[in-house]
């Protein structure tokens, strides 16, 4: 009897985890996940598409691997003129950052959750480290002074209600379009996609982007990281050819009036 219930019982767990397995639908997939650089590349348009279960929450999250990052400080000097009087340095953060997700995040995850998985701005103040600062209200203040110059530059990025859904055959696809920019720099960007349900994240999956440099443009960029000097060179005789060619463009067309 207590074999059979055993039996019973093992049968059971392994229905509950068949179960369980089979309710993990959540895909992500990126199209363009391969931008390449070239001598007209002005940035590019990035799609993130998949599907996940029903009434589902969603966070996705496009970044860079997290390094290390300097903002110079200015000041007024003499109480006159503002000038660098220091810099800052920030550990632990990406070069780019872009999040969208289907509701205000603060009303789907809690504050664990989110500093968790770095999701949203706070959280990622949370886990950065800035130096020096006096305390956690400097600290603010200069974040906030970074995330508006990253904003500015176009690599950071939050929105809330752009993902589009839908159902379909008993699951949910969703589907986000972002603008790509160009001073997104060449590597590997990850895109996480997160399913948001009672205030938890419940599933989590991944796609890859990467941006490469080709031609000219990868041959220059070798070439100002291995000779610096030659690359200067060449830089300036461009540049006297560019002016030299402009003057013969006047010269022709009989010069300013």
């Amino acid at each position: 009897m207590k074999l059979k219930f055993l039996a019973l019982t093992l049968i059971a767990l392994a229905f509950a985890a068949a179960a369980t397995t089979a309710s993990a639908q959540l895909t992500a997939t990126a199209n363009h996940d391969h931008i390449t650089v070239d001598f007209f590349y002005h940035g590019s348009t990035v799609s993130v598409r998949g599907v996940s279960d029903p009434e589902t929450d969603l966070v996705i999250k496009i970044s860079s691997p997290e390094g290390h990052q300097t903002l110079r400080q200015k000041g007024k000097v003499g109480g006159l003129l503002w000038m660098n009087v220091g810099k800052l340095t920030f550990e632990h953060v990406p070069n780019l950052y872009f999040l969208h997700s289907t509701k205000n995040l603060t009303e789907m995850l809690s504050n664990e959750e989110l500093n968790k998985y770095v999701l949203g701005y706070s959280a990622l103040e949370s886990h950065a480290e800035v130096a020096p600062v006096s305390g956690a209200s400097e600290k603010n203040k200069w974040f906030d002074e970074f995330v508006k110059m990253k904003e500015a530059s176009k690599v950071y990025a939050t929105s809330s209600g752009k993902i589009s859904t839908t159902a379909k055959d008993g699951l949910q696809e969703y589907y986000v379009l972002m603008d790509w920019p160009y001073q997104a720099s060449p590597g590997e960007y990850t895109v996480s996609v997160y399913a948001v349900k009672g205030n938890k994240v419940v599933e989590q999956a991944e796609s890859k982007v990467t941006v490469e440099q080709v031609g000219v443009v990868k041959s220059l960029a070798g070439m100002a990281k291995q000779s610096a000097a030659v690359y200067g060179i060449i830089s300036i005789i461009a540049a006297l050819g560019a002016g030299f060619g402009v003057g013969l463009i006047f010269r022709k067309g009989g010069g300013a009036h």
